[in-house]
């Protein structure tokens, strides 16, 4: 009877742990389903991308320009003010030109003097009255006369300073009844119809630049504002000390918005690559410096090393590491790790 009873107690507790076994093998795995991480997934294919290089810069006006004095003397008149637009040719200041108005009379009546002597010698010397050589010494005395009449307007002209471009003021350095010297700065004219960026492009960047190239501009005073340039010049030379290339851009401002001395962002297309292929960055996982991707192939997550090439705004070229048609986690990448299961958001596995 004791014998019986131990064999009963021992089929009982068999047939106990293998009720138990497949119990907790069943709930372990509906607890693996339940751990798969939800994802989202986009099928890589080849796109096009832009290679854009954005350098800084200043905006400076198209022509900006100090009117200097020409001789000395008393600031007699200015005309336009500070902020006034004027017209090339203009009429900005005088100077006291008294003295030279003095000299500049004396040369026209010795140039009218010798002139009408040199007229009445002809006439004679058509009548064969006078020789040749009295004609030519009558002429030379008219030559130089009107020499000195020329040289005395130019230096009466020197007191009217005139603008050289069409623009506006932006600084005025004297008053009325101020003492200047020859070559003193007067006024600042700039012209800003037209604004010019100064950028140093890299050398191994600069092949890819030619005038008249299109480019993109960005002012950080309005940075939701985007311009249209072209590229005016390209430097042949490099700048000794930086090793770049001089690249000059024009922008129109015909509103006078934007003003020099801002900062400007040009960005240069330099090439587009029409097959790409291309991933989000925020795709692009960090694992102890080595940049990684998780790709989804039946339902397991698999980590891929991958080269990166080409970044435009938010999405990067993948030189390395991915094939067309892989498809490339978006989602839930960060916390997933090689061999994973991993479910869509529809709660499939995938």
């Amino acid at each position: 009877m004791v014998y019986v009873a131990a064999v009963l107690l021992f089929v009982l507790v068999y047939l106990g742990g293998c009720g138990r076994s497949e119990s907790n093998v069943q709930n372990q795995t509906n607890q693996s389903q339940n751990k798969a991480v939800k994802i989202s997934i986009i099928t890589v294919k080849p796109t096009p991308i832009k290679d854009v290089l954005v350098l800084p810069g200043a905006t400076e006006a198209l022509h900006d320009v100090r009117l200097a004095s020409d001789l000395d003397g008393i600031v007699e008149w200015i005309g336009p003010r500070e902020g006034h637009t004027v017209k090339r040719g203009q009429l900005i200041a005088q100077i006291d030109v008294s003295a030279l108005k003095a000299t500049l009379d004396r040369a026209q009546a010795s140039f009218q003097l010798a002139d009408e002597l040199y007229q009445r010698r002809k006439l004679l010397f058509e009548r064969h009255v006078i020789a040749k050589e009295e004609l030519d010494r009558i002429l030379t005395e008219r030559i130089l006369a009107l020499s000195t009449l020329r040289q005395a307007r130019v230096e009466y002209d020197r007191g009217f300073l005139l603008s050289p471009i069409d623009g506006l003021v932006n600084n005025l350095h004297v008053d009325v009844g101020e003492y200047v010297a020859r070559g003193a700065p007067v006024a600042d004219l700039v012209n800003v119809d037209k604004i010019k960026i100064n950028v140093n492009v890299p050398e191994l960047d600069v092949r890819y630049l030619r005038a008249g190239q299109k480019t993109t501009v960005t002012i950080d005073a309005f940075p939701d504002k985007r311009l249209t340039g072209a590229i005016d010049f390209v430097a042949y030379k490099a700048d000794p000390a930086t090793k770049t290339f001089h690249v000059r851009v024009l922008i129109d401002n015909s509103d006078s918005t934007i003003r020099p001395g801002m900062i400007a962002r040009v960005a240069f297309l330099r090439r587009i690559i029409p097959d790409a292929l291309v991933a989000p960055l925020f795709a692009v996982v960090d694992k102890g410096g080595e940049r990684i991707v998780f790709v989804e192939k039946d339902g397991i997550a698999y980590a891929r090393t991958i080269s990166i090439g080409i970044i435009e705004g938010d999405s990067v070229q993948i030189t390395n590491g991915l094939e067309p048609g892989d498809h490339l986690i978006v989602t839930g990448q960060t916390e997933v790790e090689e061999g994973m299961q991993v479910v869509t958001g529809h709660g499939e596995v995938k």
